[in-house]
Formats: structure tokens, C-alpha cells, sequence
């Protein structure tokens, strides 16, 4: 089991950059595959980012490929979310979510359901 607690929201101009960090307490984290979700006011909770237990697969909902990047350092316990360029639209409570992962798996996780483990979230706001 893991416990996740996410950091590093606030506010920032449209064109900034945040660096959001999802630390992780319990036993190995190394085999879990992670992954970043938000959810905005009167929105459903939106698959952003996800990687692979090893690091080796990375997938983005296409509104942030070229601007996101998941990270992820097995020796810190710890799941990036590098945002740049940022947009008045990705404002949102952004939600860390990690699930066991390992070799025997190659199918990304892309969907809430995927993931049993979850952060509380931390606001991100950029205004125009």
C-alpha cells in the first residue's frame, strides 16, 4: 500500500510554469506506475499524464503533449508533473494516483478506474 501526497499548486500567469510533486510513503513504489488526473469545477475528473513502474512509457491527453512531462524517481518516492506554458484552461485541482504496476504489464493507464491509490489534490490557477 501507498500513501500520496501531491504539492507545488498555486497561481500563475498564463505562459508560466509550475512544478507539481507527488511524494509517496509505503512499500514499493518502485513497481508502481503513476499517473496525473485534474479536475475542474463542473468537470469530470480528466485523465493529464501517466508513466510506467520503470519510467520507459509516458502518455498525455493531447491538450498538454508538448508543454506536460511526468517524472518519475524511484529513489525519491516521488511523481513529477513539469507544466509549461500554462493555460487559463488547465486550471484545476490536480490529483496524483499511483497503482501496482510491474513487467508483466504494457497497457497504459489512462483512466480513473485504473488506479486504486490517490493524493487529496492541490489547486492550480492561471489566470489570463
Amino acid at each position: 500500500q501507498v500513501q500520496l501526497v501531491e504539492s507545488g499548486g498555486g497561481l500563475v500567469q498564463a505562459g508560466g510554469s509550475l512544478r507539481l510533486s507527488c511524494t509517496a510513503s509505503g512499500r514499493a513504489f518502485s513497481t508502481y506506475d503513476m499517473g496525473w488526473f485534474r479536475q475542474a469545477p463542473g468537470k469530470e475528473r480528466e485523465f493529464v499524464a501517466a508513466i510506467s513502474w520503470g519510467g520507459a512509457r509516458r502518455y498525455y491527453v493531447n491538450s498538454v503533449k508538448g508543454r506536460f512531462t511526468i517524472l518519475k524517481d524511484n529513489a525519491k518516492s516521488t511523481a513529477d508533473l513539469q507544466m509549461n506554458s500554462l493555460k487559463p484552461e488547465d486550471t484545476a485541482v490536480y490529483y496524483c494516483a499511483g497503482a501496482p504496476g510491474g513487467p508483466s504489464r504494457n497497457t497504459p493507464r489512462t483512466t480513473a478506474q485504473d488506479y486504486g491509490y490517490w493524493g487529496q489534490g492541490t489547486q492550480v490557477t492561471v489566470s489570463s
